[in-house]
This record gives structure tokens, C-alpha cells and sequence, in this order.
């Protein structure tokens, strides 16, 4: 990705550099991911390689909500606690949403576009699915927010990696799938999607489509060479999509939606500006209801704008329509 490549050049001179050592999940998504940040250092003069590493979702097969907590992303920070890596690169939206005072996220790179994609047979877009078809997806978030439009669509639970999915549709077993457009995107899967899902529709996850790459709080060196690598517009929108989850008390695999897209005002004088333009929801897991809440703040005051959303859900009713247990600490 130039943009990675462009952004991280010049942050200290090429030399003698020690070898940064990149922790990933195995899969082809992540390791693609993984691999456009190496790709950016070594361009810059910083050795870098790739460590795969084993979680715990990928040894089970059962769906995200049953397997619980940080199942993507604890093993990656146990290797970086321990020294093991230098670097651990993430799906934002997998982390949880309390902070880990053992570590840093350091640079939030631009992000892909962040809404959900329908690959169905025969080209079909969601309207022209007829009731009773068959539809992968275990996102309670999805769940509730596909059951809401009353399409009469049956839901089908889903586990595995981008191919295994996109196969249940070309083998006849799902008449769709419901992902991620920024894994398709990523692994250069797009032309599968027969439908990119409005927001209006579908809002994505908290932090869909971003990506965080984190290192240990007590290296700097590191920190600040990652840190070329952030964008400062997705920093801001993930912050507030992260804040209306921790405020909601909400865990990652919660029927909860939420997308920030940085917005250009015009005051008063006629001059520009810009500002964070937040949209939340919380759905009901069996799709009788979803809530919704929006609102427009300052980039520097984009984690206030999250939880003021959230507690306008709250006071909408959210905690009683997701059956949300509370989580001490935060939940991811």
C-alpha cells in the first residue's frame, strides 16, 4: 500500500537496523494486512518480517460469540508482553475496548472502506433475495440488523476464513454471505460482492475495516516509527466507534453498529472545517427493533461524541433490547 510505503519513509535513517519482528494471525487476510505494514518499513530502511502466530479462534470453529473475549487478539499480546514480537497488527474491531497499559497502539493506518458486503448467487442484491433464503452470517450485529428489514431471509450460522465462506454460495449450500468489504477488499476478493450494504441499511462494527498496529508501551523507538503510519481521520473515527461500545458496556460480538466518517462544516465566516459525523445502533438479536442515535463533534473531542451517542441509545433503550450483560472493565 503506497499510502503505508509514502507515510513511514524518512522516520529514522536506513542503517544497522535491528529486524522488527511483525506478529499475525495465519490466515491470508491477516497476514496480508500484516504484510502491507512490513512492506512499508522495509521500504523505509526498517528490516522487517512476518511471526504467525496461533490463536485461540483459530482453533475452534464455533461462532465468535460463543468462544468469548479477545480470542483473536490475546495470544498476539502475549507474545509482544513477552518480547517474543516487536509489533502485533490487529482488526481494530477485534481488540477490546479497555486499555492494556502494556501496550501502545501506535499508528492506526487509513482505513478500508469500512461497510458490510453481500455475496449472493445469481448477482442478487439483498432486496431481490426471496424470503427463505439461506444467509451466512454469526454477527448478532448483523443477525438483528438483516432480520429488521423483514425480508423474511432465514440466517445461517458462519465460521472460517474469506474463501471457506465465499464457497458455501458457489457450492449451493447459502444463497449468501454477509462479510467484511474490507477483507474482500484486502485479499483482492471485491469482484465477489454483489452488493456493497448502505449504512442506511447495515451499519458496520466499530472499527470495521481498520486496523490497529500496536507495540509495547516501553519502546519507544518503535512507537515512534510506527507512528508515521497513522491517519490521523481514522484515528479520530475509530476512537468515537470504539467509545459509543465502551460506553454501551457492549462486548465486540454485541448486536451493535457504529460508523465515523470525518465531514467538512462551514462556520459562520464561510470557512471549512472539519468535524466527525457519528451514526450508532443497537439491534434487538432477534431483529423486532433496532435503535438508532447521531450526532456531529470536533476531531478533538472525538471520544466524548462516542459516549454521548451511546448514552443517547441508552436513554432510547439499548441495554434492554441487546440483553447486554455488563462487563467490568469494558468488553471487546
Amino acid at each position: 500500500m503506497s499510502t503505508f510505503t509514502e507515510a513511514v519513509a524518512g522516520t529514522r535513517p536506513a542503517g544497522d537496523d535491528p529486524v522488527l519482528r511483525i506478529g499475525t494471525r495465519g490466515s491470508l487476510l491477516a497476514t496480508t494486512q500484516a504484510g502491507h505494514v512490513r512492506d512499508a518499513l522495509i521500504a523505509a530502511g526498517h528490516p522487517a518480517e512476518l511471526k504467525i502466530v496461533r490463536t485461540a479462534g483459530d482453533e475452534s470453529a464455533a461462532p465468535v460469540a460463543e468462544i468469548g473475549v479477545g480470542v483473536f487478539t490475546t495470544a498476539l499480546r502475549d507474545e509482544l508482553a513477552a518480547g517474543n514480537i516487536d509489533i502485533a497488527v490487529h482488526s481494530f474491531k477485534d481488540l477490546p475496548t479497555a486499555p492494556d497499559e502494556r501496550f501502545t497502539i501506535a499508528a492506526i493506518p487509513p482505513r478500508e472502506d469500512p461497510r458490510d458486503a453481500l455475496v449472493a448467487r445469481d448477482g442478487m442484491v439483498l432486496g431481490e433475495l426471496p424470503p427463505g433464503s439461506r444467509v451466512g452470517t454469526s454477527a448478532p450485529r448483523r443477525i438483528g440488523q438483516l432480520l429488521a428489514l423483514g425480508l423474511g431471509l432465514e440466517i445461517v450460522p458462519l465460521r472460517g476464513n474469506l474463501d471457506t465462506r465465499l464457497r458455501k454460495v458457489t457450492d449451493g449450500e447459502l444463497d449468501a454471505v454477509v462479510v467484511a468489504r474490507a477483507g474482500l477488499s484486502r485479499i483482492g476478493r471485491t469482484g465477489s460482492i454483489t452488493e456493497a450494504i448502505e449504512p442506511v441499511q447495515m451499519l458496520s462494527a466499530p472499527a470495521q475495516g481498520a486496523l490497529a498496529v500496536e507495540c509495547r508501551s516501553d519502546d519507544p523507538e518503535t512507537a515512534n516509527i510506527l507512528a508515521a503510519l497513522d491517519d490521523a481521520g481514522t484515528r479520530a473515527a475509530v476512537i468515537a466507534e470504539r467509545a459509543l461500545l465502551a460506553e454501551l458496556e457492549a462486548g465486540c460480538t454485541a448486536p451493535v453498529g457504529a460508523l465515523a466518517e470525518v465531514v467538512e462544516s462551514i462556520d459562520d465566516d464561510g470557512r471549512i472545517f472539519e468535524e466527525i459525523s457519528l451514526r450508532g445502533c443497537a439491534a434487538a438479536a432477534d431483529g423486532s427493533d433496532v435503535l438508532r442515535a447521531s450526532a456531529v463533534g470536533s476531531l478533538a473531542k472525538a471520544d466524548e461524541l462516542g459516549r454521548a451517542v451511546a448514552r443517547e441509545l441508552l436513554d432510547l433503550g439499548a441495554r434492554e433490547l441487546m440483553g447486554v450483560r455488563t462487563e467490568s472493565g469494558g468488553a471487546p
